[in-house]
């Protein structure tokens, strides 16, 4: 597929060099790239802090960076205790995405996290900045390619993934904007890109854009793939390629992600899930920073579930290891001629 000049530059002068080689899977982390063999145990869609005041009054003054971390620190100490290595946190841009404190985090803990790029257009455009609605898909991409070249707002901290947000309708002209944005933008860094859907019309129709920019749809993370009940319609957004994120787990649903994890083996399609919580949510303005919730039931109610369902260690190392690492490898997705 034809791309504009700025991409074909970008796409060389921006990817580093060492994602070309051999044996060089790479995950980019707040600390830097690490090999995707050192991810381990993740946990792929949580958040340490969100602020929902919105793009207009967005302020990271809002909160106390060490008020945060001593609040957070036991909850990731917990998964730490379960063998958890990797922590990806999916709070994007203008709402509360702050990579130094999740560096902070990091450092404290020893886990990998994982921040990103990308803007957020849920909630009808509620958090997308002011510019962003007459900017093209170019400059949007121009943005978010920046981040990955020299760090986010001047903090040479790199993203390790594109994270954007849809409504759950037919595509806005806006959405529309931020998936071809998005694509674009993975065409010349290789972050794959995790983006808030839910139903499958948007999965559908974001994926059908990628395509068209030339897009593989493995680049492509159905996120919240769990408000479409229809285990058919998981594996056949799977079958294209694409990853099915059933992101949303709690203590009260685990017997229902038992039954989709269960459909998506039975469908020779667990290679393309990916589980997590969507939990944590520090709020900036609530008391005590609101009503945080843990990152535990993975580990404590659906890994012992599936075990009883008859899932091997194999499946559920695909599932919490190997699936996480093969998507949120640093690489180029791009549909070659021989690709349909």
């Amino acid at each position: 597929m034809k791309q504009s000049l700025f991409f074909v530059v970008s796409i060389l002068l921006v990817f580093p060099f060492w994602t070309f080689g051999q044996d060089k899977d790479i995950i980019m982390t707040v600390n830097g790239p690490i090999a995707a063999k050192e991810m381990g145990i993740t946990l792929m869609h949580e958040h340490v802090l969100v602020d929902f005041a919105g793009a207009a009054a967005y302020n990271p003054n809002r909160w106390n960076k060490e008020e945060v971390i001593e609040h957070v620190l036991p909850y990731l100490n917990e998964i730490k205790a379960y063998g958890c290595k990797t922590f990806v946190e999916c709070t994007p841009s203008y709402i509360g995405k702050d990579p130094v404190l999740l560096k902070k985090i990091s450092e404290a803990t020893g886990i990998h996290l994982l921040t990103n790029t990308g803007f957020y257009g849920a909630g009808n455009n509620k958090y997308i900045p002011y510019f962003a609605f007459t900017e093209s898909a170019d400059q949007l991409a121009e943005r978010w390619i920046n981040e990955w070249r020299n760090g986010i707002e001047g903090t040479g901290i790199k993203p390790g993934f594109i994270k954007i947000g849809v409504d759950g309708g037919t595509l806005s002209e806006m959405h529309q904007k931020l998936i071809t944005a998005a694509s674009r933008t993975h065409l010349a860094t290789g972050l794959v890109i995790l983006s808030h859907t839910g139903p499958s019309l948007p999965a559908f129709e974001q994926v059908e854009i990628l395509r068209k920019e030339g897009v593989r749809p493995d680049a492509f993370v159905w996120t919240h793939a769990q408000a479409e009940s229809d285990p058919e319609i998981h594996a056949k957004v799977a079958r294209m390629g694409a990853w099915v994120a059933l992101d949303g787990l709690n203590d009260s649903n685990v017997n229902d992600y038992v039954r989709m994890i269960v459909a998506m083996k039975n469908r020779s399609m667990l290679h393309r899930v990916l589980l997590s919580h969507d939990a944590g949510w520090y709020t900036p303005g609530e008391e005590n920073g609101g009503d945080f919730r843990g990152f535990t039931t993975l580990f404590e109610k659906l890994i012992p579930a599936l075990r009883t369902a008859n899932f091997t260690d194999e499946d559920i190392h695909q599932l919490i290891v190997n699936n996480p690492a093969e998507a949120f490898q640093v690489k180029i997705r791009k549909i070659s001629q021989n690709n349909d």
